[in-house]
C-alpha cells in the first residue's frame, strides 16, 4: 500500500491507524445522533467502530484499490498530521467509467468553520488530478442544506432528487443528487489546489454527511 496523504491550508487526510486514539475518534463521530442523522445507518459502538478501520485498512491494502476511508486532522493540532487525532472522516468509493461516489462526516464540535468544503476541495484534487477520474457524485439528504450549500459553492451541479432512496429507523427519505466533472473542477476559488498523494487506485462510498 502506498499511503495516501493530503493536504490543504487548514487539514490534513491521511490514512486510518488501528489504534486506541483512532478508535477513539471513530467512535466521537459514529457514536454520536447528530452527525449520523443524514448518514445510512444509526450510532455505532466503539468495537463497530474497532471493526470499521480494520475494514478501512483491508480496504487500503487492497491489490486494486477501489475504496478510500481517510482519517482529516487539523493541521494545528499536531507537528505531525500523521500523529494529529482525527476530527472526521473522508470518503471517495470508485464505480466504472472514472466515476466515483464523495462523502464526509466532521465531528459537531468542528461544524460552522468552513471544514467541510476544505474536505471536499481536497477530494475532488485527489480524484480529478491523482486519480484522473473524469465525474464525482455526491447524495444529500434533502434536509441537509449545509451540505447541500458546500457542494454548490465549489460546483456541483444538482442533477435531480430521488424520492424514498433511503429508509432508516421506519421512515423514508428523499435525497438530492449532486455531480461535478473534470472539466469543471478549476479548484474552489480557481486557483487553490491541495497537495496529494496517492497509489492511483480505485475507491467507494456513500454520499455526503455530517
Amino acid at each position: 500500500m502506498v499511503p495516501v496523504r493530503l493536504t490543504g491550508p487548514r487539514l490534513a487526510m491521511r490514512e486510518y491507524h488501528h489504534t486506541e486514539g483512532d478508535v477513539d475518534a471513530l467512535h466521537a463521530l459514529f457514536g454520536d445522533p447528530e452527525v449520523t442523522r443524514y448518514l445510512p445507518f444509526g450510532p455505532r459502538d466503539r468495537e463497530s467502530c474497532a471493526d470499521q478501520i480494520e475494514l478501512y485498512l483491508e480496504q487500503a491494502m487492497a491489490e486494486e484499490r477501489d475504496t478510500y476511508r481517510l482519517a482529516v486532522t487539523r493541521l494545528d493540532d499536531a507537528r505531525d498530521p500523521q500523529d494529529a487525532p482525527p476530527i472526521g472522516l473522508a470518503s471517495l468509493t470508485l464505480g466504472t467509467h472514472r466515476a466515483a461516489d464523495l462523502g464526509y462526516v466532521l465531528a459537531r464540535d468542528h461544524w460552522g468553520h468552513g471544514y467541510a468544503g476544505e474536505i471536499t476541495a481536497l477530494l475532488c484534487d485527489f480524484a480529478f488530478r491523482t486519480l484522473d477520474l473524469h465525474r464525482l457524485a455526491a447524495r444529500v439528504d434533502v434536509d441537509n442544506a449545509a451540505s447541500a450549500r458546500v457542494l454548490a459553492k465549489l460546483g456541483f451541479r444538482l442533477e435531480g432528487r430521488a424520492r424514498h432512496d433511503q429508509f432508516k429507523d421506519g421512515v423514508w427519505s428523499d435525497s438530492y443528487h449532486y455531480a461535478l466533472l473534470a472539466d469543471e473542477w478549476p479548484g474552489p476559488d480557481g486557483r487553490w489546489h491541495g497537495n496529494g498523494h496517492g497509489d492511483g487506485g480505485r475507491g467507494r462510498e456513500p454520499g455526503s454527511g455530517g
